[in-house]
């Protein structure tokens, strides 16, 4: 029925050509709309995620293919029961990030320990293979051999008292031997092989080297060691030198020779050496004697014949796996520290200067009204400015004018705007002292499967804040007709249960819009319920969108209207988006407009910041306050989280393992990335967002999470690889963070600890698994998105870039990390440390684990957290090992599992997931003037109908269900004919589009002419009376007596079309917001007597009725 003129108009809305401009026509200026017809979203294909295109990058895919060669798609198909093909690459893709993982966690391992053992093997030999050079006191060195003295004889040679003048000295010229006995000498015609050891310059008085008995005769023991020398030790040993690493004695030769050995080359080079050459570092010889081929020869004889001993020096293997083992010292020390100095920074100094309320040069100042659009959206000529249709044009009045249907359809889908003022070239500017320190924030509750205790809770929470209810809008989005496990009444039925609904908007009609889904799922229908959330003496405005789902979802009668948090979210998104840019409305957007705008007094492009809360959250009183000014005190942040705590921290020991994990993660590891203005991840349960902000100079808007690009991007239906599926289904709050620092790499993402909450988390090891899966799988993901953003802050090593890298290392290998971190502390129980190198490893654990404790101390000062964390240290194994390799193996599940059960529910889908396809086109979508038209066409068809109603049934009429209109039955009962009714738009393509309420009727109030002052600043703007003015009012007294609603009509609409016979002129306020009047009621304000109207209520009695409601709230209890 709605549809049914489908054929007959235009849905597309098709832009404006800008290459060829359309003649205009003759009724009035045309809007140009140059920037809203070149949007990116209308013109340009969707983006592209990172590293992969609709169907997935081909060089990964085919490397998928490669490591997944064991499986083959038959087998896949058969015995896996994978039949579809988009599954089975999810398997392969799956399984091929598995194998990476594992990949780098054998590297990290062997990184670890492996690097060590391989390049620096730690057996017997090595570790007693060099014994330094006067270290050991009671050792004396033979042929380079260290020997113990300690209980050797002091004859013929007192080696006791050698080794006390110098331990480990060489005293092999004492021993005899004979030249023969070195082969490696025979040959050479140098002196240095020819000439005795022994002789009256060089006398030997102990025996035979070469014999053992020699030395068991001396008392001398061989302890296996080599002699060591330090460079610098044999810098100063005279006649010491080095070759090829071997030190060598030349003592008994240059006894022998004081003076150079004519026609010897080898003389030569050694008087070179150890005469003529300086060096501070030791004197290295194995250069000189290599570069000749007969000094060459001579090596192994000299080696043999004068080795003393060798520099002690590590292998190249042991350097390189020390050299690993200290650049990790360094970077993973150097990260936790300052992670840690960084957070208690932020924590003193920086995260109190945000949470104050903003100074009053902030306020004073002027700067563009909301009303104006950004980059010229709705500049025309006559509408310079770019205001928006529903605020007026640069100032001044104006009306609604016809549009022409007989010039080009795409031109005519444009609108025409007469302007009154002919001063339209500056922007309207407002002092931002109007809208005080609070600005205008919506409070998004998503919800599913909550139930009334959860969302009664959430609720009370946000209207019980600090920030004035004149300034905060509560809009609830309940997903999908749902009965939560264990519930009696749906989630709709409870939340709209807690409403207070405003009696002029009757009862809701579902409304079409854009879904995010495929297939069938694309379209939805959602009904607005619009009134007050009432406790404590609060009242709240608030806004309730149910998601009912198709006629076809509905007759089913399954899970109808279920798209996901993500469409939730988008539903807000994409109205104010569309409100920002006066881009085409669907019929649910043109009707939250509506509400809104009654609600709150002011049009929806007033509002500046969303907080978005979940269903299970208990906001604290101050919280609201804290981030809106955070928001204030720092025009680049663009959001802000705050702390989570836990609710049922005692529950069972699944919450108890959770306390601490959230406080390190927000008070550390949040509170280092807000230092840099970049955290990674703002929590969907708690974050705040600005819509739009200022430019610097105050002449412009600049979208944020309402930029049409940034909804493009979030909105996407068609996700078709693990990638895509991971960001967009799993972490919808974390992908919202990606992209905005993606997009905006400049601004700031913030984390303000003084904003506080508290959330339900899992109490069954089920859930946990299965929200810990989400999360984890999300984080991998997003991180790769981000750590391919350049233009993060810092660079190198000293970036986010380089942070956010190291995150998502650390989180693929943290089952690796956790088994070397027990196999560390066994091996340190069993064999402790001896030297620093085996120590750092246990340093590392030590300020890893360490460094949150005393975060908590200096932070919040509360010892039980000290508790708190010892029972997650004893859950390592939970979170860093059965975690994360649950998570990993389930990359290709795509459900929320236990996390969110439904009654009756046994398998959950992704929401990505559709039959047959629908044509989007099938939900009208025009722009404002144009549904605002079809409204006040609308109501005055109505209105004539109803006179005509009345002049042929003089006994009356009562009007139905559906605003049917029915005559009352004054015939017989045998006549046979039934009573007329008739439908009050069954002419009109829009009628049906459009909620079938009238919120100009004359027995309600029309909303506030300005901006509504919070109830601590009203006397701020009150008129001081005078003596004379006084005194004028006491004699003319005071008259309380209501209006005659006879004389009132039905309706007075804002605007009036250019073809009435009058129009309504809206008189602009300076700030470009154009009150509404009324020429035939009279006018309120909101500090006039006359604004609290009184009605009819139920029984006849009278209430007193204002902007947000009754003004009495106790009456209702």
């Amino acid at each position: 029925m709605a549809l049914r003129f489908q054929s007959n108009v235009d849905f597309t809305d098709v832009p404006i050509p800008t290459a060829i401009r359309p003649t205009p026509p003759s009724t009035g200026a045309t809007i140009r709309r140059a920037k809203t017809l070149t949007r990116p979203e209308r013109s340009v294909a969707p983006h592209q995620f990172t590293g992969s295109d609709y169907n997935g990058s081909e060089i990964w895919r085919l490397t998928s293919r490669v490591l997944t060669f064991w499986a083959p798609g038959f087998l896949l198909s058969s015995l896996g029961g994978l039949k579809d093909k988009n599954v089975r690459q999810a398997w392969r893709e799956k399984m091929t990030l598995c194998i990476i993982i594992l990949i780098l966690c054998g590297v990290v391992g062997f990184a670890t320990v492996g690097a060590q053992r391989v390049l620096c093997p730690q057996d017997q030999s090595t570790q007693t293979q060099f014994l330094r050079f006067n270290s050991a006191p009671g050792t004396l060195g033979v042929l380079g051999h260290v020997y113990n003295v300690s209980s050797a004889s002091s004859s013929p040679v007192n080696l006791l008292a050698l080794s006390e003048a110098s331990s480990a000295q060489d005293i092999t010229q004492l021993f005899n031997r004979d030249a023969s006995d070195f082969n490696a000498c025979s040959g050479l015609s140098f002196r240095v092989a020819l000439d005795a050891p022994c002789s009256n310059t060089n006398p030997c008085p102990l025996g035979n080297i070469n014999s053992s008995s020699t030395f068991t005769s001396l008392g001398m023991q061989d302890t296996g060691d080599l002699v060591g020398y330090s460079w610098q030790q044999v810098t100063a040993l005279q006649n010491y030198f080095v070759i090829d690493g071997a030190v060598l004695n030349m003592t008994t030769y240059m006894n022998m020779h004081p003076t150079g050995v004519p026609t010897d080359d080898v003389d030569a080079a050694l008087r070179t050496l150890l005469q003529t050459t300086v060096s501070v570092s030791g004197k290295d010889g194995t250069r000189l004697f290599y570069s000749r081929s007969d000094l060459q020869s001579a090596v192994p004889c000299l080696k043999q014949r004068y080795y003393a001993g060798n520099i002690d020096k590590i292998t190249p293997g042991c350097f390189a796996s020390q050299l690993i083992l200290y650049a990790g010292l360094i970077v993973i020390l150097g990260l936790v520290l300052i992670r840690f100095i960084m957070a208690c920074i932020f924590s003193w100094f920086l995260s109190g200067r945000l949470a104050v309320a903003p100074d009053s040069d902030t306020l004073n100042r002027n700067a563009i009204s909301p009303a104006v659009m950004p980059e010229g959206a709705n500049v025309s000529i006559d509408n310079r400015a770019g205001t928006a249709p529903w605020a007026g044009t640069g100032g001044g009045a104006r009306k609604l004018g016809k549009k022409d249907y007989k010039s080009d359809r795409s031109f005519a889908s444009s609108t025409t705007l007469t302007n009154s003022s002919s001063d339209s070239a500056v922007a309207p500017v407002m002092s931002l002292a109007s809208i005080g320190a609070e600005l205008f924030a919506i409070c998004l509750v998503t919800c599913y499967s909550e139930g009334e205790d959860s969302l009664r809770t959430t609720l009370d929470s946000i209207s019980r804040t600090t920030y004035s209810d004149s300034r905060k809008l509560i809009f609830v989005v309940a997903d999908g007709m749902i009965t939560g496990a264990g519930e009696k009444n749906s989630t709709p039925d409870i939340c709209v249960g807690l409403l207070d609904a405003d009696p002029r908007f009757g009862n809701p009609t579902p409304m079409l819009y854009e879904a995010v889904g495929s297939g069938e799922k694309a379209i939805n229908r959602a009904m607005v319920y619009a009134g007050h959330y009432t406790v404590a003496g609060r009242r709240t405005p608030t806004v309730i969108v149910v998601k009912c789902g198709t006629e076809a979802e509905a007759a089913a009668g399954k899970k109808a209207g279920n798209r996901g948090k993500r469409d939730s979210q988008l539903i807000l998104m994409n109205f104010f988006s569309r409100v920002t840019y006066n881009d085409r409305m669907s019929p649910l957007d043109f009707d939250l407009f509506r509400k809104m705008h009654i609600l709150m007094g002011v049009t929806p492009d007033f509002f500046e910041v969303v907080l978005m809360v979940d269903a299970d959250t208990k906001v604290f009183p101050e919280s609201l306050g804290a981030l809106v000014n955070c928001m204030h005190n720092d025009q680049m942040i663009m959001g802000c989280c705050g702390e989570t705590r836990i609710a049922n921290k005692r529950q069972s020991w699944v919450t108890a393992i959770q306390v601490f994990e959230y406080f390190i993660s927000h008070q550390m590891a949040k509170a280092f990335e807000a230092a840099f203005g970049g955290v990674t991840c703002l929590p969907g349960c708690f974050s705040m967002f600005r819509l739009k902000a200022r430019k610097t100079s105050g002449d412009d808007w600049i979208p944020l999470i309402i930029k049409p690009e940034i909804v493009k991007q979030y909105s996407q239906n068609d996700v078709t690889t693990l990638h895509q599926k991971n960001l967009l289904l799993l972490g919808e709050d974390r992908f919202l963070t990606t992209i905005l620092l993606r997009t905006f790499p400049n601004r700031k993402m913030m984390f303000l600890p003084q904003a506080r909450c508290k959330t339900v988390v899992p109490d069954t090891f089920k859930m946990l698994l299965s929200q810990r899966r989400r999360w984890i799988n999300s984080t991998v993901h997003n991180l790769m998105e981000l750590v391919l953003v350049r233009d993060l802050c810092g660079t190198f090593c000293f970036s986010m870039q380089f942070v956010v890298f190291m995150d998502l290392l650390g989180t693929v290998v943290l089952p690796i990390a956790i088994s070397l971190t027990y196999t560390l502390i066994a091996g340190m129980a069993i064999d402790p440390p001896k030297t620093f190198e085996q120590a750092i490893p246990l340093l590392l654990l030590i300020s890893v684990l360490g460094l949150p404790g005393i975060l908590i101390l200096i932070t919040t000062g509360k010892v039980v957290y000290c508790f708190w964390m010892l029972i997650y240290l004893a859950a390592l194994p939970v979170w860093n090992f059965v975690l994360p390799l649950y998570a990993f193996w389930h990359f290709d599940d795509f459900t929320w599992g236990e996390t969110r059960k439904v009654e009756g529910e046994a398998k959950q889908v992704d929401h990505s997931v559709g039959s047959k396809k629908l044509n989007n086109e099938s939900v009208p979508l025009r722009r404002w003037e144009d549904w605002e038209r079809s409204r006040l066409r609308k109501i005055r068809r109505e209105e004539r109908r109803r006179r005509e109603f009345e002049r042929q049934h003089p006994a009356g009429y009562v009007v139905g269900q559906d605003d049917l209109l029915s005559a009352r039955d004054v015939r017989s009962q045998y006549d046979g004919s039934d009573s007329f009714s008739i439908v009050s738009s069954e002419d009109d393509h829009w009628g049906m589009q459009i909620g079938g309420y009238n919120e100009e009727s004359s027995q309600y109030p029309p909303p506030p002419v300005g901006l509504i002052l919070p109830e601590d600043r009203r006397l701020e703007s009150a008129k001081i009376v005078d003596a004379s003015e006084l005194e004028a009012m006491l004699e003319s007294g005071f008259d309380d007596r209501q209006p005659s609603p006879v004389s009132t009509p039905a309706y007075t609409p804002r605007y009036q079309l250019s073809d009435n016979g009058s129009s309504t002129q809206l008189a602009a306020t300076h700030n470009g917001y154009a009150p509404l009047t009324r020429s035939t009621s009279p006018t309120n304000t909101p500090t006039s007597p006359s604004f609290g109207a009184s009605r009819a209520g139920p029984g006849g009695a009278r209430e007193r009725y204002g902007p947000l409601g009754p003004l009495d709230p106790a009456t209702k209890f």
